[in-house]
């Protein structure tokens, strides 16, 4: 684990622990109400244990083809809201990759009395327009994982992804130096409509301009789609032929699924031709461990959804200068107050020490049948 992340998880179990001597909601001392605009108000209840809030949250997510928004970003966000704020109510939704679904769904949550939208875009840019509305009902926005552009935002949290390219492209190149191969790369990035896959795509051409490596084919991926990222990558094949590449820059595991999919379905070896990744999901670290796969990006999900839910509960207690912010990151329209972690690369020298101790996932998660022989291989079993 390199410094920088061990200094922000540690800021942010100290943030975790400094609310968690917060007082029950209801409490009888000195009860106080803040009139939060148009909608629902918030209460705000002081006594002699500290504050605490009630009032109702909005987590809008985006879509449900990335494992990681169902499985991990939700439960994860929920549990820290209720530990929080026992009086707290959480409303969910996901867009399922619709802009417009996404739209409706934060009308539907601010009806329905939500006082701050926890908010990961489907699109950064068309999400101003969900910030313009909650902001003319004094609702408070996080723009959570992904960037909302030119918006009224009170916080953002996210990982540094710029870094996140940069730490792909060198993975890649690295490691195709390390095996003699010069030539070409098939670039598969993610989608047009999200604002951190352009931050990905910046950071590995950072790395990979500079290389020696050319770039044979490049596609941005609507939709983070496996399946138009499977069909890209065959018709990159076509156009350069099997012998045409020497690895792939995948922006994310479900990205990657599709490309080494079409590099068996035309008789190219995977193992053979290495293949970045993003996410640290289950099938993408299975894929490291047969060999498929040669790396992902894994980033602590955990302590960004609890942070998320710390800032949501200080939003509606008023507070727009949480003490976990650890950055200002401008979005068109201000500095917003920013949470911003670090990403950590994974092959497989280092799943245990990563993804398996933060207990992200467990070994006999990883480890089914299929899989024994290279976790064997990896001492994972």
């Amino acid at each position: 684990m390199d410094k920088r992340y061990a200094r922000i998880l540690a800021l942010a179990a100290s943030a975790a622990l400094s609310v968690g001597t917060l007082a029950a909601c209801g409490s009888d001392d000195d009860s106080s109400t803040t009139s939060t605009g148009g909608g629902a108000a918030a209460t705000t209840t002081t006594g002699g244990g500290g504050s605490a809030t009630s009032g109702t949250i909005a987590l809008l997510l985006p879509e449900n083809r990335t494992a990681r928004y169902e499985s991990q970003d939700r439960p994860l966000f929920e549990a820290k809201a209720r530990e929080l704020c026992p009086d707290c109510r959480v409303i969910y939704s996901n867009a399922e990759q619709d802009a417009s679904q996404q739209q409706q769904q934060a009308e539907a949550a601010i009806t329905n009395g939500a006082r701050v939208l926890v908010l990961d875009p489907v699109d950064g840019r068309a999400a101003a327009s969900i910030v313009a509305r909650a902001k003319q009902s004094d609702i408070g926005v996080i723009a959570y994982d992904r960037a909302i552009e030119n918006a009224d935002v009170d916080y953002y949290i996210s990982f540094d992804n710029a870094r996140v390219g940069e730490l792909q492209g060198r993975a890649l190149v690295d490691k195709l130096r390390r095996d003699g191969r010069s030539g070409s790369i098939v670039m598969i990035n993610g989608s047009p409509t999200d604002p951190n896959a352009a931050l990905f795509k910046r950071g590995a051409h950072s790395v990979i301009d500079s290389s020696g490596f050319r770039i044979a084919k490049e596609y941005d991926t609507p939709d983070w789609d496996p399946a138009r990222a499977q069909t890209e990558m065959e018709q990159a094949i076509a156009a350069v032929g099997r012998d045409g590449f020497v690895g792939v820059y995948a922006a994310n595991d479900g990205t990657a699924g599709g490309a080494i999919a079409a590099m068996r379905s035309n008789g190219v070896n995977p193992a053979t031709r290495p293949t970045t990744g993003q996410d640290a999901e289950l099938a993408g670290i299975q894929r490291i461990v047969a060999g498929d796969q040669y790396m992902t990006i894994y980033k602590a999900i955990k302590p960004e959804a609890e942070n998320a839910a710390q800032l949501a509960v200080d939003l509606l207690g008023g507070n727009t200068e949480s003490s976990i912010v650890n950055q200002r990151v401008n979005n068109g329209t201000k500095d917003v107050p920013s949470v911003i972690l670090p990403p950590v690369a994974v092959t497989a020298d280092n799943i245990r020490d990563t993804v398996v101790r933060d207990g992200f996932w467990r070994v006999d998660q990883i480890c089914t049948s299929a899989y024994a022989a290279g976790c064997r291989r990896l001492g994972l079993n």
